[in-house]
């Protein structure tokens, strides 16, 4: 039974149906005038007449090897590198923040929360196009660092989320084991708090990736300018829409397969957390056992017994 809403009677299903079938009507009819408005005939400015967009004339590119070297060798190729250096100094960039920003001192955290809010709420593309205008650092440089200082600020209060949701116990076992508190956020709570969030940052990095097309506008040769630019210039505008369609499916490809390995990462934790390991609740003995397993083979920590008589 439910208890969010009555059980539609006869005459609610009667509706719901109808409206069902003329909004799948409305949809087919749509896509149906879409098909042929691209597959009708254009005339250009001359006057003269030209194949619709659906004209396999405009396709025969598909099959061309030379096409798809310059796509994935260079365009793809490219934005994934900036992507990948991207990842990584956002990932190292919010790990500082989020360690400034949760400390004690004042003088410490007060910045790190400007320094934050200040890259949350600048436009990325301003941060770019600021960082190859005042630093002259190229357009590659450009892009990876205000994709990486702004992803990174978000990442950062991802992580510190993380940090913040974790039992006081965690914090607490480490420094009862002579610990410093850097230590202990580094060593306890921060992989908890990563593994944690990890679901999020992959998503965040997801985003990351469709950013890199950013770097069309300053000048970098990513995906979509090697291919809606030095490509539509090389084989005409007659293939445009080819061309399009070439990007959009390799971005779905690339995006997707991200977004499918942040859903199955998000899916294991959660499978792992209904386990056994979530039988345990008392926060001082999950952080000391997280002590004994994490950094024990270190050689900090020898064996449990070491813990307990020091």
């Amino acid at each position: 039974m439910s208890v969010l809403y009555d059980v539609p009677g006869p005459k609610a299903r009667r509706l719901s149906l109808a409206v069902s079938i003329v909004g799948a009507v409305l949809i087919l009819g749509g896509l149906a005038a879409v098909v042929l408005f691209l597959a009708a005939p254009r005339v250009n400015a001359g006057g003269v007449e030209q194949p619709g967009m659906l004209d396999p004339s405009r396709w025969d590119l598909v099959l061309d090897r030379a096409m798809w070297r310059a796509i994935i060798g260079r365009g793809l190729v490219a934005t994934l590198q900036m992507a990948a250096v991207a990842a990584a100094l956002a990932v190292a960039w919010g790990m500082f923040l989020s360690i400034v920003r949760t400390a004690k001192t004042p003088w410490v955290r007060v910045p790190a929360i400007i320094i934050i809010e200040f890259f949350r709420g600048m436009p990325v593309l301003l941060l770019m196009l600021f960082i190859l205008l005042v630093g002259s650092t190229g357009a590659f440089w450009a892009v990876v660092i205000g994709l990486g200082l702004y992803n990174g600020a978000i990442i950062g209060e991802a992580l510190r989320a993380g940090v913040v949701s974790l039992p006081r116990g965690q914090r607490e076992a480490g420094l009862s084991l002579g610990l410093t508190p850097l230590q202990t956020r580094l060593r306890i709570e921060f992989p908890q708090a990563f593994r944690q969030m990890l679901p999020i940052i992959v998503a965040q990095l997801v985003v990351l990736l469709k950013d890199t097309s950013l770097g069309y506008i300053v000048g970098y040769p990513e995906l979509i300018r090697t291919t809606m630019n030095n490509l539509a210039s090389f084989y005409g505008n007659r293939y445009l829409l080819t061309l399009f369609f070439v990007t959009l499916v390799i971005y779905l490809a690339v995006n997707l397969s991200l977004s499918w390995l942040a859903r199955r990462l998000a899916r294991r934790r959660s499978t792992r957390a209904g386990g056994p390991a979530a039988l345990v609740t008392d926060g001082a003995a999950t952080g000391a056992a997280v002590l004994v397993a994490g950094i024990g083979g270190a050689g900090l920590i020898r064996n449990p017994e070491d813990a307990t008589t020091e």
